[in-house]
This record gives C-alpha cells, structure tokens and sequence, in this order.
C-alpha cells in the first residue's frame, strides 16, 4: 500500500562549493567513471573518514529551509534579487529502509528547490532540476538500500549560474520533500484526471481517467474502483480493468453520474474527494486521493467571465510566493495566513506570478474561493519546458480553483512569429492533458501586434489600459482581462512626500506614468462589461525589484511583514459590499501643527462626512471606485469620518492623537489552530495610557520565545538588520515576529523594550 512519509527533518546543510585538488592518479578517474563514481567529495555516500571530520562546518536543518533570507542585505548586490549575496550549497540527508521495503517501489518528491539542483543517491547522479519553482520525483528504486545499511542523499543547490527572475529567488530546498513507497504496481503520480461535465441545471457526468504503472518485471492485470466522497459519504462509484505491461503504464477511463452537487464558486468553495484503489487478485495494492470540484466556467467577449453561469469580476491580485520573515521558505500556516488576508481585503483572483506555486498554496486558494491564473516559469518548446508545463497541468487540473493556465509572462518573443510558435506548441502538448481551461500569455510590449495575440485563447495584457478597446474590436470572439495592473507604490505609515534617501514613498494612490493608479483601473476595468477582471500587482510586497535603501517593491496592498497598507483598504472599498470607510493619514502628526493635510478617504458609501476635533468639515458624495478628499489643518486631537449610504450612517472610523507609549502588545495574526512545530505569526504594538495603540511609536524591541524559535522579526522595509535578528526597531508602530513553534504543549513569546511595560503571549498547540 501507498505510504508517504514527510522527509523534511534532519538535513546536514553547508554553503560553498566543494574544492578538490586534482586527481593525479589513475584509480580516482577510473572510479569517478562508474555508476556509483562520486568517491570524492560530498556526493559520496561514505564521504570523509569518519562522522565528525564528515560535517565539521555543516549545521542540521529542517525544512523548508532558504539559506539565503539569512544575510545582511548589501547596497553592492544586484537589486532585483534583493541585494543578497546568492552562493551555493549542498545538502545531505542519512536514512534507512526496512528489508520489508525491497520489492516496492521508492521514490523522492520535491516540491521546490532554488535553483538548479543536482540529486544524488549514494554517489549515484540521479537527477538534474533547471527550475527552482518546479516540483519534480526521483526514482531511486534500483540503487538505494535496505535493511541496516545506511542511505545518503545529497543534494547539491547552485543559485549562481542563472537568476530565473527579476525578484528575489532565494537558494535551497525551500519547499517540502516526500518520501512514497508504493507497490510495483500503483497509480502514477498525478495519474487521476477528474473532470466534471455539465449536463442539466441537477446533473452531472464524472469522468474519471486513471494512469496505472507498473515497474514490475512481467505485465500485471488490476481492478480498477473510484469513489467520490462528499465529506465521508460517497455518492458515487465506477469501476474499470486494466492489463499494464511490464515498465509502462495504462489508462482506465471510467464514468459515473452526480446529481445535485454543491458548487464550487469564490463564496461557497465546496470541494469532493476522489479515491481510487487498485485491487490484484482482490487484494488491495494501492490507494489514491485527489480533491476536485463542480463548477462551469465560460469566457465571453461581450459580457466578461461567468463562474456557475453566474457574471463574475475578478477582483485579483498578483503575488510572488515569498514572505519577509522567511524569504522563499513560506511555511505552510503563513501561505494560509497570505490567503486569508487578501480575502479579507475582498480579492477573489490569485495570479501565481511568475511561476507554479507550492501545492499548499494551490490547495488553500481552492479552500478559499481563488479564481486562480496558474503560470508556468519558462515560455518555451523545449523538452524540459513542456515537462515543466507538463508537471504543471497534471498536478493541479483537478483543482476547480484554476480557470486558466498562463504560458508566460512579458516575453519578447510575443512580438515575433517564433513566440507564436512556441506558444502553439505549448498550447497542444498541454491541451492533451486539460481541454477544460483556456489557455494564454501575458503580453505587455505591443499587444495590438503581438503575433502570438492570434493563438491565445483569452487575451491578457499587462497595464497598457489604452490598448483595450482597439483589442476588443480586433479580437471580438477572445474575452479580454487585465493579467497585470496598477503597480502604483506606495510605503506603509508614510505620510510625506516621497523620500528617495530614506526609501518611502507618499501613501496616497496616484498615478507613476506607465502605471496607472488603482482607482482609475478599476474604474476602467468596470466600466466595460466584457473586459472579465484584472490581476492587481501585487497582493503583497516582495523581495527584489527595488532601489536601495528599500529591500521590496512597494506595490503591494499589504507589506513585506503582512501589515495592511492604505491600498489594503482603498482594494476593499472597490472589492466588498460591507459599508467601510478609511482614511489616510492617521492624526499622530507631531511636527506638522497648523499645517492643512489632505486627508483621502476610501470607501464604498454614497458620501463621507469628515469631523476635524469637533468640527465638521461638510459632507462629500463620493463617485464610486473613487475617493473623497479634504484639507484640515492638523492640531492634535480627534479625526472622525463618517460614511452614509441612501441617507443613513453605515461607517464610522476614528483617529485620536495618542499619548507617549507605556505598554507593548503582542497578538497572534494566525486565524487556524495551530499545531506542534507549526508556525505563528505575531504582531507587536505600542499602547499609551489610555489603551490606544500609538501608529507613530518607534522603540527598541526585544524578543524572547520559550516553546518555540524566533524565525524572524520585521517593521521597516528599509532596516538591513539580518531578518533572523531576534531584536528590531519599530517603525509606524507595528513589529512582525514569525516563530517555529516546538513540539511541547505551548510556547510564550516575551517582548521587552526599556521605558514600556513588557508583554507576553501564550499560544497552545493542537
């Protein structure tokens, strides 16, 4: 039976290359030749004499792991990658296996490693891996070993021959690693294709394709059954046969009926399990689960996108799958927590920029209710480009969540026929594998022209808002959407001019030349029924792509710590029913007494009244996807606003100027029960004397943590203080702690600072 075990613990992990003099001798080269050939170095399964001059300068890591994230950012070092010096590394992993295991098949799943990897099985080359963001197996049935004899994996990571983009890539086995066992004969991986077809406004038709392989010396016949499960019930059954030859594989294609079932759509995100068994001889040899769920999906030039025959806007947001605390090594609960955020700020889109996303991350956004545009790395023909598309497609076209797959990203190529050939081929080698979605590129140079334009399925473009009606006219039977928009920065608790020397950039919403700003897209994208949505750059801010002081891009709606910006809100207003208002500055402005501040406020009422220390400065109707201002003069005191929607009050938001800080604050951000060496992500704030949270305090933190491990701490997007640093300076009164929980009960996390009083917080593991 299928087993599949979590290989991420207990690595030995070193930086640099590995200098060996040269062989002089006949014998080293005459071994190195062989199968089993790397006898020097770290490669080799008994490297060094013995175990202590073996890992003496290794450290033991668990994983996910990003060696990177952990230096000191430096101005001497390319930006766009985060201004880190990127280097290589090896890592090993022991192990043993049972004698009970030989006859199985044993195979290792990657889900990511940055960048280029090379995998050996006990000095035996077993794989190369050219893309940091494809998930990839190695099959190391013949050459590993059973019984009592010791294992050694080593796994040799370069990040410096090849930047694979313009954002910060982070080096080293950054996502999960998998062990499966599996008979001889089993289902293949990614090998169950489930496919919902339509039939009536209550039925439905379930074709459900199966992929058996069999790695056995002689053909094998098996019985194929799969069941779908609505929770623990199962509503459905079908059962097939197959002969499988000896090292090759076979498909059963079978088909059941559903009648009634829960749609999945972005508010009601209702997902079924299917299981499928393999049966020899009635015996039971393998077991399969895959997620999938019921929905139609249909693309229209004229009216836009329709999810379950119901119009739908896409409301999304692009984002880089990286985060400031952990650089590429995103725990899983964090993913969650990202997800959790956008959709609190209204966003129903996930644009997976610029390549696959982890499988949790796919998982979640099918939990949540993402209209997900899934991107493959490398727009190209290649062998290895159309296996990593190929990867791509087998692994989430169960997933209802995914209505698109994306060939790319701004090529130049677009421009030119070789880029329209690429992309047909791309098309159909993944058309083979998923007919059910359209396919695409994102085109940003000359998208009036671009010949690949003529192949796409849907045309997406990137900003260009100017190009949209003469693309409507040229191509009226493609729907059209925004895949990338906006990309206006702006910096978190900034609420002064632009400051190139200090990094920050003014709060407010305004457009930056070839970017326009939020307020005119969406206007734009909603004022024409049959563009289908857009893709927002970006969700969150990330590493890379920056100007130094600053470490990120500063376009994201919430920052590089998670912490919710002024565009968060604005996003909000245009994205959400739930009567809001918000305004910008906050009234902490020491310094700027009798000085008239423009005060923008985003919200989604008919009008906004605003109240300066008891004063009211008039109502404003506010057009909608629009903004009120209003210029009161700063004194401290009190900034009230009030949102009115058909004559009633429906919103309220206000700023008091708070005293000098006496307390701190920590609160968990994480919204799931957490679990044993899960992890916890808090927030540190300051509160004066009356219990107000101060937005402008600036102290010196000290963090401690008893049941866990400090991963990270992080407030101002310009401090190049290494991100593990248990100790930081707060800007705009907020700190982020990111902690990797222990395997007791709790874990207590204790914040200090001199002149305030301490606070503690306590967080039981489930």
């Amino acid at each position: 039976m299928r087993e599949i075990l979590n290989f991420d613990a207990g690595w030995k992990f070193r930086i640099g290359d590995e200098a060996l003099p040269e062989c002089m001798l006949k014998g080293p080269v005459y071994l190195e030749a062989k199968t089993e050939g790397r006898l020097r170095g770290f490669a080799w399964r008994g490297y060094g004499k013995n175990h202590e001059y073996e890992y003496d300068g290794w450290k033991t890591v668990n994983l996910p792991h990003d060696y990177i994230i952990e230096q000191e950012p430096t101005e001497n070092h390319n930006n766009t990658n985060g201004y880190f010096d990127y280097k290589n590394a090896w890592y090993r992993k022991h192990f043993k296996l049972d004698e009970a295991d030989e006859g199985k098949r044993i195979l290792l799943w990657f889900e990511g490693i940055a960048t280029h990897a090379t995998v050996y099985l006990n000095g035996c080359l077993m794989y190369h891996n050219f893309c940091g963001y494809t998930s990839f197996e190695v099959d190391i049935t013949d050459v590993v070993r059973f019984g009592g004899e010791e294992n050694v994996l080593a796994v040799y990571v370069n990040t410096t021959d090849k930047h694979e983009g313009w954002w910060y890539s982070g080096g080293g086995i950054y996502r999960h690693v998998w062990m499966i066992r599996t008979e001889l004969v089993s289902v293949d991986l990614h090998g169950v294709y489930v496919h919902p077809e339509k039939l009536s406004d209550t039925e439905w038709r379930v074709p459900v394709d199966v992929t058996v392989r069999n790695d056995d010396a002689a053909a094998r016949t098996v019985t194929v059954k799969a069941e779908i499960l609505d929770g623990d019930e199962v509503i459905a059954e079908m059962t097939g046969e197959c002969t499988v030859a000896c090292k090759y594989t076979n498909d059963v294609n079978m088909t059941a009926e559903v009648s009634s079932p829960k749609l999945w759509d972005c508010e009601h995100p209702n997902l079924y399990d299917c299981v499928v068994h393999l049966y020899e001889n009635d015996a039971e040899i393998d077991t399969y689960k895959t997620f999938f769920g019921f929905r139609t999906l249909r693309f229209d030039p004229d009216h836009g996108f329709f999810l379950n025959d119901v119009h739908t806007k896409i409301k999304g947001v692009c984002c880089h799958e990286d985060y400031g605390l952990q650089g590429k090594a995103v725990s899983d609960s964090v993913k969650q927590l990202r997800l959790e955020r956008l959709r609190e700020m209204g966003a129903n889109g996930y644009r997976m920029a610029h390549y696959p996303h982890s499988p949790q991350t796919f998982r979640y956004c099918a939990e949540l209710g993402f209209l997900v545009m899934a991107e493959t790395r490398w727009f190209e023909s290649t062998k290895e480009g159309l296996e990593q598309l190929e990867m791509l497609i087998k692994m989430h076209r169960n997933n209802p969540a995914v209505i698109m797959w994306s060939m790319g990203n701004e090529e130049p190529l677009h421009d030119h026929p070789i880029g329209k050939r690429i992309f047909v081929t791309m098309r159909e080698t993944a058309r083979r594998l998923d007919d059910t979605r359209p396919f695409m590129t994102a085109v940003s140079h000359n998208p009036g022209g671009a010949p690949v334009m003529d192949e796409v399925d849907i045309v997406g473009i990137n900003y260009n808002l100017t190009h949209y009606d003469g693309l409507h006219e040229k191509f009226p039977d493609k729907m059209i959407f925004a895949a990338e928009c906006c990309a206006v920065g702006t910096t978190r608790g900034w609420f002064y001019d632009d400051n190139p020397r200090r990094g920050y950039l003014h709060c407010y919403d305004n457009r930056t030349g070839w970017f326009m700003s939020r307020e005119v897209t969406w206007k734009f994208l909603m004022e024409r029924e049959w563009i289908g949505g857009g893709y927002q750059w970006a969700g969150i801010e990330h590493r890379g792509e920056t100007e130094w002081p600053r470490l990120c891009s500063q376009s994201g709606a919430l920052d590089l710590f998670l912490q919710k910006k002024d565009a968060f809100y604005q996003n909000r207003s245009h994205w959400s029913d739930e009567p809001m208002v918000h305004m910008t500055p906050n009234w902490n402005l020491a310094g700027r007494e009798g000085e008239r501040i423009s005060v923008w406020v985003y919200t989604n009422c008919d009008e906004v009244e605003v109240i300066a220390n008891g004063v009211s400065l008039g109502r404003k109707a506010v057009e909608k996807y629009g903004h009120a201002e209003f210029t009161p003069e700063y004194q401290p005191g009190s900034l009230v606003c009030i949102g009115w929607k058909n004559g009633v009050e429906a919103a309220k938001q206000v700023y008091e100027t708070t005293g000098d800080g006496v307390t701190l604050e920590l609160e968990l951000q994480n919204q799931h029960p957490l679990a044993k060496w899960d992890t916890a992500v808090y927030n540190c704030y300051v509160r004066d004397a009356d219990g107000r949270r101060v937005p402008d305090a600036e102290p010196f933190v000290r963090f401690e943590c008893n049941g866990g491990t400090i991963v990270g701490t992080g407030s101002d997007i310009c401090d190049h203080t290494p991100v593990p640093t248990p100790d930081r300076r707060m800007r705009a009164g907020i700190i982020a702690v990111c902690v990797k929980l222990g395997g007791g009960e709790k874990a207590t996390l204790y914040a200090r600072a001199e002149g305030l009083k301490p606070a503690a917080i306590t967080v039981e593991m489930q």
